[in-house]
């Protein structure tokens, strides 16, 4: 084995070979500062309804074009560690609440960005930490205090309502289009939302999408869409009982394999006629139990696709697991592993299963409205794959609001309204603190500045002037007044129906607070040397001992 050498000091000989290591202000702190920022610059300036998309194309050559900051942080596969973190925040963010990851992507990169001022000012991070945290905690507080009067109760099955809500969040991915989408997704919701709207699942809308025609074509159907045609002649049952199979419907193969010798033409015809009759007792064996829909989870043999014609079953076959799981959902039935004759317990009911033609695509479309129905499928129509894709993110953001209102219905002004309000809020108070973190409490405030700015930029608008406005209406106690992008003046928020959803405003600041304190408190970066990197020659002098 090769022996250590002795001319090594410091961290040399303490590390393997090959390592790295970076430390103090200049090396670690302020290096992962600008990395955390250059993210954040990517995320930022799609933020908002007029955010500028991004052409992202990741390892296996998929290309995405998209302002969804959750979709672009995950496909650009960031390396940095301390930029991970921050793609980590947007990750917790999506996950908890299905939206406003850019918020939290974008927001951490300024606190930090203002850190590093602070930094260079002379201030310790240890400091800033003890600043930043005292700044949340205020934030959060004041932020409920911000809260709009009786938005706490809602009906969830209110159309209205749920629409003022969801406006927002999807017009920040699609904006024009707001009007066209938020009555599909609310409908959709509304549709699967069970008596207590806290259990809603948001698998279970579902969204199908089919080139051609435009959005306006796009409408919501009660049950499942399936991108697949009927086998067989029989496209449209109705008040069926449906059988699914998760392992196929077809002879299966004896696990022993064995050779049977034929002499003559008579055994031959009567081998082909026993494996028949076999596949036709199974076929028959569904037929008698009552069911007239056949769903498989895998291929469809040609001899026991015959006999299903024969005994009239429909049959679909559905290679993923994911829907066939959903399908058991929509009729309530179980999946068997193997052919063989249902038990009544196992069998699932649909109030039609039919094959229909939209815009040249054959789907087979599952309704199971008057059973309690479990399942609503939003059919997405546009022009290309990306505009598509880009509408089911704009849907997916819908669903999760609708999911994040179930739970906490509380609304607070949007258009940048809060961000100002609390940023003129704990600029007050950073006045009442008398130790060194005050100055990192005036630039937590001053952070808040990002959405405004960053709004009326996307938007072609004069930053400065729309912010010094804003400070002015709200300093004169207009809490309410944000920044109308249509008209490009500011304006009460609560004329114009922009409310953003407070959970999300929660926990998008608390994420980012959190994610900027996690890059501010590493003051070391050591990189071990890479596992089954190639191997480097001994230094000079270093002894060789052997065992």
């Amino acid at each position: 084995m090769v022996g250590f050498s002795m001319n090594a000091y410091g961290m040399q000989s303490l590390l393997k070979e090959g390592h790295k290591h970076l430390s103090g202000l200049d090396e670690a702190v302020l290096k992962n500062i600008d990395a955390c920022r250059q993210l954040s610059t990517i995320t930022r300036t799609s933020l908002g309804p007029n955010g500028m998309n991004k052409m992202v194309i990741n390892h296996l050559d998929k290309l995405f074009v998209t302002n969804d900051a959750a979709t672009i942080v995950n496909e650009l596969e960031v390396q940095h560690p301390a930029a991970k973190i921050l793609v980590l925040a947007g990750k917790a963010q999506q996950e908890e609440i299905g939206d406003g990851a850019n918020l939290t992507v974008s927001f951490a990169g300024e606190l930090l960005h203002n850190a590093e001022e602070l930094i260079r000012m002379g201030l310790h991070p240890s400091e800033i930490i003890i600043g930043y945290t005292k700044a949340i905690n205020k934030t959060l507080e004041i932020l409920e205090s911000l809260v709009q009067k009786g938005s706490e109760t809602m009906n969830v099955k209110d159309k209205g309502d749920v629409i003022l809500r969801m406006r927002s969040s999807v017009a920040s991915k699609q904006f024009g289009q707001e009007d066209i989408l938020c009555p599909l997704i609310a409908e959709a919701c509304i549709q699967v939302c069970p008596m207590n709207p806290v259990n809603f699942n948001v698998d279970n809308v579902r969204v199908t999408k089919l080139i051609g025609g435009g959005l306006h074509d796009s409408k919501v159907l009660q049950g499942m869409v399936l991108k697949v045609d009927a086998l067989g002649t029989i496209k449209r049952v109705e008040k069926v009982k449906v059988a699914v199979f998760s392992g196929g419907v077809d002879t299966t193969a004896t696990e022993t394999k064995g050779t049977v010798l034929i002499h003559n033409a008579e055994q031959l015809e009567n081998y082909a006629k026993t494996e028949e009759s076999k596949v036709e007792e199974l076929i028959k064996a569904v037929a008698d139990s009552g069911a007239k829909v056949i769903v498989s989870g895998a291929a469809v043999g040609e001899m026991a696709l015959h006999f299903c014609e024969r005994y009239k079953l429909m049959v679909l076959k559905i290679s993923s697991k994911f829907e066939l799981r959903r399908i058991c959902r929509t009729t309530g039935a179980v999946a068997l592993l193997k052919l063989s004759q249902p038990d009544a317990d196992d069998l699932g009911y649909a109030d039609s299963i039919s094959v229909e033609e939209i815009g040249g695509s054959r789907v087979t479309i599952v309704k199971n409205e008057s059973g309690g129905n479990t399942m609503s499928t939003i059919v997405l129509r546009g022009s290309t794959d990306s505009i598509l894709d880009d509408l089911e993110r704009a849907v997916d953001d819908g669903v999760n609001s609708y999911k994040a209102m179930c739970r906490d219905s509380r609304t607070v002004p949007g258009a940048a309204a809060t961000e100002i309000e609390l940023g003129k809020r704990l600029k007050e108070f950073s006045f009442k603190e008398t130790g060194l973190d005050q100055y990192a409490i005036a630039k937590f405030a001053e952070s808040f500045e990002l959405v405004p700015k960053t709004l009326a930029e996307n938007a072609g608008l004069n930053a400065v002037e729309a912010i010094s406005s804003l400070y002015a209406e709200h300093a004169s106690g207009n809490t309410n007044v944000g920044i109308d992008l249509e008209e490009g003046i500011c304006k009460d928020v609560s004329g114009i129906g922009i409310w953003d959803l407070y959970v999300t405003k929660y926990f998008a600041l608390k994420y980012a607070a959190d994610a900027a304190c996690t890059v501010l408190r590493v003051d070391q970066i050591i990189m071990a040397k890479p596992a089954g990197g190639p191997k480097r020659e001994p230094p000079a002098g270093a002894g060789a001992d052997e065992d």
